[in-house]
């Protein structure tokens, strides 16, 4: 039977496409005009391939990132000036965040039933509480458990280990959760790998290039459909 339903925070209760957009353009443009680079075109394909095999260990930490690029063109970076646009980046995806239209009704129908938990991985940030789940209280307010996964010693998720805590916080056992989230290889394989139900949500109003994989789990397309789903 199930007890609990658990779920990732951006792009799955929130929607922060925009910020994400308007954050990574604006980061670019300061690490190109640093670098003092005149082909943008290359720059542009070593930065993606690098964020990608960032986000592939998933290390979501712009600085740690930033200073990669700099390492590649045999540059040292400022520490002062990274820490500085990390901060900036964060608070411009911040400013672009918004709770999607239907998540605060659906929480509440969702936590009269059930224990209603959240896993999400820390975007990277220097200090701890820092998470953006603070700026949203009144969905913070439904969660019985929420973890940050990638602070205070807890590994990001793909790993079972923020599943793990999470669970014996609740202290429910794996097959008694779902896991809802946007993410295949962070959300939907690590809740199945640590035992939950995961189901994905690939939600309508979002533009995005979802992978294109076969799967059994069940696919929504708005948080809505959970009220339908069969536990």
């Amino acid at each position: 039977m199930i007890k609990a339903i658990v779920f990732d925070f951006g792009q799955t209760l929130v929607d922060s496409a925009d910020g994400f957009r308007t954050a990574e353009k604006q980061a670019q443009d300061k690490l190109f005009a640093n670098l003092g680079l005149t082909v943008r075109e290359d720059f542009l394909a070593i930065y993606r391939r690098l964020r990608k095999e960032f986000h592939g260990r998933s290390d979501f930490s712009r600085n740690s990132l930033w200073r990669e690029v700099f390492y590649y063109y045999c540059l040292a970076a400022e520490t002062g000036q990274l820490e500085k646009w990390e901060t900036e980046y964060w608070e411009t995806v911040k400013a672009h965040t918004t709770i999607f239209p239907e998540a605060e009704d659906v929480l509440e129908s969702l936590s009269a039933r059930y224990e209603v938990a959240l896993i999400t991985n820390t975007q990277g940030q220097k200090t701890t509480g820092t998470h953006r789940i603070s700026l949203f209280p009144e969905l913070e307010k439904f969660f019985r458990v929420i973890i940050v996964a990638g602070e205070n010693e807890i590994p990001p998720k793909p790993d079972p280990e923020p599943f793990r805590r999470c669970l014996e916080e609740l202290d429910i056992a794996a097959g008694q959760a779902v896991y809802v989230g946007d993410d295949y290889r962070i959300d939907i394989c690590g809740a199945r790998d640590s035992g939950l139900h995961p189901v994905w949500l690939k939600h309508s109003s979002v533009r995005r290039n979802w992978p294109e994989v076969q799967t059994s789990v069940p696919v929504i397309t708005s948080l809505k459909q959970l009220l339908d789903l069969e536990y």
